[in-house]
């Protein structure tokens, strides 16, 4: 017997020792995969501008000439040798471009802003052609008959250019004025006839025309090779079928990017080791696996982006921490289910089988209703939050394949040793003399919170929920919201500094600028500075080097227009109401329609208090409180998905023909009672990298945890006194009738059992 042990005891060693060599040794991998990663303008300073593109010539904006935009636009940005650029369309007229690690915002700005016009004019300077009627950069360099450079211009619009050069054709001045940028209180062909083609002037060529033409065309005069290149040039980037305006713009600077990563960072490695340490405390050797897994987790996620190629920004950090506490929820649920099955007497091996058979189908609907929102939260928000969305897709993904089936794997590798059948308390934190003989006939030990009655005062926990809607709804009403720039339009300046600044000072700052400041706040180094009125791009050079001159500060500048702002309110309001929808018609197929009306209406609950903790604390709502927001309606939802799969299966053991009303909230509070240590834990391991960051994270993401904070209190709340108690009110008509079966989801690896082997 004690050579089996001490052969058991050298397995569980050399295989202890094996995986941590394997988390070493991707340890050291971390380093070249993190430097490999693209950053976002956030974390490494840069220049985020949005245009809307509207036709020169009045004409509504098509699909093509957008994308001729975008085009443009990239060649633009090629010549400012940036690396790694983003040019997003958005919507039908709308484009948004990113230049990370940017030296020069204002040369970038300069140079976007200032995206070429081409016109084709008589020589009295009338309008005859747009851009429209080339093929965006469809100017090449040829040759005329004789060999001599000349450039082909490829013709879109073969019937407007017949149309026009016909009628030229027949004028007594028959030419056709090429111009680039034409000014019109500035530019004037009979002006500056002389000077056409030259670099002092915007008249890039005049063309005689003896005929119309219906096909592609050349420009032919006593060019050099380089006039004809610059010329094609010119065309090419003159060739923009629309006028760009800015909308909005984000100016971060290196030094505060690096810092926001730095410092977020730090936080996020110390809550990932904090969670950790609270599994192995918990759970023991299995929270330990937990452990090993979250790091694998960890490692997979940067890897699944870097391999897509996508862009590290301070919204994605935040999803991927709230995933890490997320994806911990996974092995909480699997973690409960085996101890339970120990506390009814089976065997660790049996344990462990049937409580990853049975947890299976919460972890699958907890995790696809998260996708859910994340797949919403992608079409429907900005950059902002399409980032966030993006990383919440791809952790949802990852926690299947390690904190599911790796962690099961891993623990399944242990259990086999048979090291620890007689040592659960070593590896799942349940003590051996805990553990029922059922040869014996002894009896389960009693749940920790058997006496407890969730359900004796939900009309005061209802009540409690009414009050402070109630009085946040007053704040609203009265005070309103403290919207973000992002809401309301203006401007926001965010300053970083050592030196010790003043509100005071910072209103001389302001006022000396020119500008009158809506809010100012100085939390430590940082302050924020709030104008109702948006800086033009040239002036947000001058604000950037006033209070890095006078701070030697680090200094980020956002400016957003009513148009950004109308467009963002729109979207959030879409993506919440979407959200709901999603979630409705999933837990009702899933479920049934009384599971799915409780989950909601405990979504809204937890929505609308995290507006009244908002309004009553007031901080600001910008767009990382909708991305909150919708993180809640997808974690939320989850805990209540455990409760409901419990009180799901509680109910199929029930003889429901025989049922009473007390009999069926006895076997509601029954759920709530065996699902609420897990309800805690999961809490607690998610709540803890939020507190974190609250307290040591950037500024950039301090919205979205306190928003978060609210959120998880609210939705572990909610979870139990509202979701379960709409449901059981809504199922009381259903009380003595007979349940339709319902399909429930099983793990796909289940064990077959072989007598000797694992049983």
């Amino acid at each position: 017997m004690k050579k089996k042990q001490k052969n058991e005891k050298k397995q569980v060693v050399v295989r202890s020792i094996v995986l941590i060599i394997l988390v070493v040794a991707i340890g050291f991998l971390f380093v070249p995969l993190f430097g490999g990663l693209k950053f976002g303008l956030d974390l490494q300073g840069g220049f985020e501008i949005l245009y809307r593109a509207s036709s020169i010539d009045g004409s509504k904006m098509t699909n093509e000439k957008i994308k001729a935009t975008y085009k443009t636009l990239s060649k633009r940005i090629d010549s400012l040798g940036v690396s790694e650029p983003e040019i997003i369309i958005e919507g039908n007229d709308k484009i948004r471009v990113k230049l990370a690690g940017v030296k020069n915002p204002e040369e970038a700005r300069a140079q976007l802003s200032t995206v070429a016009t081409l016109s084709f004019r008589d020589t009295e300077d009338n309008l005859l052609m747009s851009s429209d009627v080339l093929k965006a950069g469809g100017a090449k360099v040829s040759q005329d008959s004789s060999g001599n450079p000349a450039v082909l211009l490829t013709v879109k619009d073969k019937d407007k250019f017949y149309e026009v050069t016909s009628k030229v054709s027949s004028q007594e001045n028959n030419s056709i004025v090429i111009w680039l940028d034409y000014n019109e209180l500035m530019d004037s062909y009979e002006k500056e006839k002389g000077q056409c083609g030259t670099s002092e002037s915007n008249c890039l060529s005049a063309a005689t025309v003896s005929q119309g033409f219906a096909s592609d065309v050349i420009i032919q005069g006593n060019f050099t090779q380089d006039e004809v290149n610059n010329l094609v040039d010119l065309i090419n980037s003159g060739s923009l079928p629309s006028r760009l305006t800015e909308i909005s713009s984000n100016t971060v600077g290196a030094s505060f990017g690096s810092q926001t990563l730095q410092t977020t960072l730090i936080a996020g490695i110390i809550a990932v080791g904090a969670i950790m340490i609270l599994l192995m405390f918990i759970y023991h050797f299995a929270g330990f696996i937990s452990s090993v897994s979250m790091f694998l987790y960890t490692f997979l996620v940067f890897f699944v982006f870097w391999v897509i190629g996508g862009v590290l920004t301070l919204p994605g950090i935040a999803a991927l921490v709230l995933g890490i506490g997320m994806a911990v929820d996974s092995n909480v649920i699997t973690f409960a289910r085996i101890r339970e099955e120990l506390l009814k007497g089976k065997s660790l091996p049996n344990a462990f089988r049937e409580g990853a058979k049975s947890s299976f189908s919460a972890i699958i609907d907890s995790n696809i209703t998260t996708l859910i929102v994340a797949l919403i939260m992608f079409f429907f928000g900005e950059s902002t939050i399409k980032g966030f969305a993006t990383m919440l897709m791809i952790t949802v993904f990852v926690t299947m394949v390690t904190m599911v089936f790796l962690t099961r794997t891993l623990l399944k590798i242990f259990i086999h040793t048979d090291y620890f059948n007689d040592k659960t308390k070593l590896f799942i934190n349940i003590k051996e003399e805990d553990i029922p003989d059922v040869s014996k006939n002894e009896e389960r030990v009693p749940n920790k919170f058997h006496n407890v009655n969730f359900f004796q005062h939900k009309k005061a926990f209802i009540g409690l929920s009414i009050v402070l809607l109630l009085v946040g709804g007053i704040i609203v009403g009265t005070k309103g919201l403290v919207l973000g720039i992002d809401y309301k339009a203006g401007t926001s300046i965010d300053i970083m500094s050592e030196k010790k600044i003043t509100k005071k000072d910072l209103q001389t700052d302001i006022k000396k600028l020119g500008y009158k400041a809506e809010s100012i706040e100085i939390n430590g180094e940082d302050a924020n500075i709030t104008l109702d009125k948006t800086i033009d791009g040239d002036n947000v050079k001058d604000v950037e080097d006033y209070f890095v001159d006078k701070y030697e500060a680090k200094v980020n500048v956002g400016v957003v227009s009513n148009i950004v702002q109308k467009e963002l309110i729109k979207n959030a309001i879409m993506a919440v109401v979407i959200a709901l929808v999603g979630i409705i018609v999933y837990i009702s197929i899933r479920f049934k329609y009384s599971y799915a009306i409780g989950g909601v209406v405990a979504l809204l609950h937890d929505v609308l208090m995290m507006f009244s903790m908002f309004a009553i604390f007031r901080l600001e709502v910008n767009p990382m409180f909708i991305a909150a927001i919708l993180a809640i309606i997808g974690y939320s939802i989850n805990d209540t998905i455990v409760s409901f799969d419990r009180i799901r299966e509680n109910l199929g053991e029930a003889n429901r023909t025989k049922m009473n009303a007390e009999k069926f909230e006895e076997i509601c509070n029954r759920s709530i009672q065996e699902t609420f240590t897990r309800t805690i834990y999961t809490t607690v391991t998610t709540l803890l990298p939020v507190i974190i960051l609250i307290l040591l994270g950037s500024r950039g993401i301090f919205t979205f945890n306190m928003a978060m904070l609210f959120g998880l209190l609210s939705g572990t709340y909610s979870s139990i006194f509202i979701a379960t108690v709409i449901y059981m009110a809504m199922e009381k008509k259903n009380i003595g009738k007979k349940a339709k079966p319902k399909k429930v989801y099983t793990d796909d690896f289940e064990e077959k059992m072989v007598k000797g082997i694992n049983c």
